[in-house]
């Protein structure tokens, strides 16, 4: 059960909607996941603590699922990414109550995380939704939102306005062109994890129009680039021996196991 959207059914009708939905966002993740030049994504398995309130107790797969999705596209210190969809298993049928005025019971999780935590040097794909003259203005994955200024566009660009669209141009190759709804590669400088922004370059040879670069960059793959760690270059992190508890005010406190 791969879960994207923040919003959980209630009705057949919407349980259809919802289910539609979650597959396009899990089939527009996942072209990016499996993409070679998308780099930025990984998965990450971690044990997870959800206390579940008493009234819940019949609808606990809903009351995991609403915890959960609380951290859906947040910056998470935990896990160090943004989370885009999980999956998960109970792992116990029998649920511990703890002591108190409000007595929650234990939920204990395995669950899979897929995280976007961006790092600089990092190639990164979105499509350009504004341009100006001092810059190009990106959407990463539908959600983050990233800038490209004037002095990290190389000089082969030239801006223009071309039949009343603004545009920037290859001086060198005519087809090279960047306007509105163009999907280009650049490279990262910084992400600021609290707003979710990303400050980009397209100085690197080996950036611009994707179409482009498919079919005169083929030099450029990334195994010729710098090398990388093998658990790096295969975008994983395995969360061993830790679990992290989801408290009622949805932030993430690490458990000490006794």
């Amino acid at each position: 059960m791969l879960v994207g959207p923040n919003t959980l059914p209630h009705t057949r009708c919407s349980t259809c909607r919802y289910r539609r939905f979650r597959a396009l966002v899990i089939k527009s993740i996942a072209k990016y996941l499996f993409s070679n030049a998308m780099e930025g994504l990984k998965v990450s398995d971690a044990n997870l603590v959800v206390y579940v309130h008493p009234s819940k107790s019949t609808k606990v797969q809903q009351a995991v699922l609403r915890e959960l999705s609380s951290l859906l596209f947040k910056f998470s210190e935990n896990f160090d990414g943004v989370v885009l969809a999980y999956d998960f298993q109970i792992q116990d049928k029998i649920a511990k109550i703890l002591p108190g005025f409000h007595p929650y019971f234990v939920v204990r999780l395995k669950a899979k995380l897929l995280l976007f935590a961006p790092k600089p040097n990092m190639l990164l794909e979105g499509k350009v939704v504004k341009l100006t003259q001092t810059s190009i203005h990106v959407i990463v994955l539908g959600f983050s939102s990233a800038i490209i200024s004037d002095e990290d566009i190389r000089e082969e660009f030239n801006y223009k306005i071309k039949h009343g669209d603004e545009q920037f141009g290859s001086r060198s190759h005519k087809r090279h062109v960047i306007k509105v709804g163009t999907v280009i590669r650049f490279l990262v400088k910084s992400f600021d994890e609290e707003i979710l922004h990303i400050s980009g370059s397209l100085v690197p040879a080996n950036t611009g129009g994707i179409r482009w670069l498919a079919r005169h960059l083929e030099e450029f793959s990334l195994t010729e680039r710098s090398p990388r760690k093998r658990g790096e270059s295969e975008g994983e992190l395995v969360i061993q021996e830790q679990a992290y508890s989801l408290n009622n005010d949805n932030r993430i406190k690490e458990v000490k196991e006794a």
